[in-house]
């Protein structure tokens, strides 16, 4: 209930400043955050072993980023958030409407890292054509989305979710639980999420984090029936510690149910 009202004041666009522009949106250098985040993203995808009719993105915010190199592998992504401003900020950008926040330099550095001379705008295109549901999400139901998802899904992606509305380790234990059901037995899960957060800002909420370690994802995947694949972690260097939370680091899991 406290997680919910503190919520009721999250701000897309103060959340988009604080983490999708400079310094932690920098292109510049592998070493910047975000850089890290699309490049573990696009090598995974590369393989070709992550494909086919869906993926669903567990709490998507007000973001798409994640889905840039997810895009090129499934016919359909259904984006979902709990929060309606959420839903709305991704629909302005699947729309094309004036306003919505610019992601052109994110799918330019997809582009380059994937290496396949592509124009940014096919990409662009690309992802708005099969991000063709956007909907409502509570990970601490059994049932996330109200309803078994059918078909289940192939892939599972979650980006900063579900340590970020969980009150305890349990329970971002069993929300990660939660959405393995909307994955069929077999398919690929990836997660991002912060190590060591407390909290974040987001314009006037700010909003309590699990603190995470490593052995942590690696315990909640085993428990919710997951085999871990691969575990990489980032250490937020002290030019990205700018005050909007206190974030350690990152950490990047590919898991299969």
């Amino acid at each position: 209930a406290a997680l919910r009202e503190g919520y009721e004041h999250f701000d897309p666009r103060a959340y988009l400043r604080n983490n999708y522009l400079p310094p932690r949106a920098d292109f510049s250098s592998e070493e910047f955050v975000v850089p890290w985040k699309l490049r573990c993203l696009a090598e995974t995808f590369a393989s070709g072993e992550i494909r086919g009719r869906t993926l669903i993105d567990v709490g998507s915010g007000p973001t798409i980023y994640q889905l840039l190199s997810a895009c090129d592998h499934f016919e359909e992504i259904v984006a979902t958030d709990y929060l309606a401003v959420n839903r709305e900020e991704l629909g302005r950008w699947a729309r094309g409407e004036p306003g919505a926040f610019d992601w052109s330099p994110f799918i330019q550095h997809v582009c380059k890292i994937e290496g396949r001379g592509e124009p940014w705008q096919d990409k662009e295109r690309r992802l708005r054509a099969r991000l063709r549901r956007i909907l409502p999400i509570d990970v601490h139901r059994p049932e996330p989305l109200g309803a078994p998802l059918r078909p289940p899904a192939d892939a599972l992606l979650s980006a900063f979710c579900l340590e970020a509305v969980s009150p305890d380790r349990a329970a971002f234990q069993r929300a990660l639980a939660h959405v393995g059901n909307l994955l069929r037995p077999g398919g690929h899960a990836l997660l991002l999420g912060a190590l060591g957060e407390s909290f974040y800002l987001a314009g006037p909420a700010r909003l309590p984090v699990v603190p995470l370690e490593e052995s942590d994802v690696r315990e909640a995947l085993a428990a919710a029936g997951f085999a871990l694949r691969e575990l990489r972690s980032y250490a937020m260097p002290p030019a990205l510690r700018t005050g909007v939370d206190d974030v350690d680091g990152v950490f990047f899991a590919h898991a299969q149910k």
